[in-house]
């Protein structure tokens, strides 16, 4: 597990939230154990969210001919 949540990639992040969500579920984690767990997944929650939030950005510059096939895409500032 890394410390630094900014570093983990979409499907590492994603795999460690469903572990937080599953141990937190359980109801067998100790009070201040469990605050840390939930601060953690905010912190992954919101780092997936950044990543697919990136990833549609890039997915939305796929410029499209007439027929609706791909042609390439543009920059940001073109959009």
């Amino acid at each position: 597990m890394s410390d630094d949540v900014t570093t983990m990639s979409f499907e590492q992040a994603i795999t460690e939230l469903e572990q937080v969500v599953t141990r937190l579920d359980s109801g067998d984690v100790p009070l201040d154990e469990s605050i840390k767990l939930y601060e953690r997944g905010a912190a992954l929650k919101a780092h997936c969210e950044a990543k697919l939030n990136e990833a549609d950005a890039k997915v939305k510059q796929i410029t499209l001919d007439a027929n609706g096939q791909p042609t390439g895409t543009k920059t940001a500032e073109g959009m």
